[in-house]
């Protein structure tokens, strides 16, 4: 399967697709113009016309690394 335009894999765009998805069926009205009325439809759809926008959240650190970042605070090596 193609990657779709502006995604780096084809499981993040299902991830998104089904979040919006999910926030239409809530309730959230369509941001495009559309004659489907399944929310999967139209959450590919407003995706494809470049109307949803998304971003990876930092990978937050491990207890390993904001030990060793709290402990260079209180010996001054920061």
């Amino acid at each position: 399967m193609k990657l779709i335009e502006g995604f780096d894999s084809n499981y993040r765009y299902i991830l998104v697709a089904a979040r919006r998805a999910r926030q239409l069926q809530g309730g959230a009205p369509p941001v495009i113009d559309t004659s489907s009325r399944k929310p999967c439809r139209i959450a590919q759809d407003e995706i494809r016309a470049g109307k949803v926008k998304w971003l990876i959240p930092e990978t937050p650190k491990s207890a390993a690394e904001i030990a060793n970042e709290t402990l260079d605070k209180v010996l001054g090596q920061e």
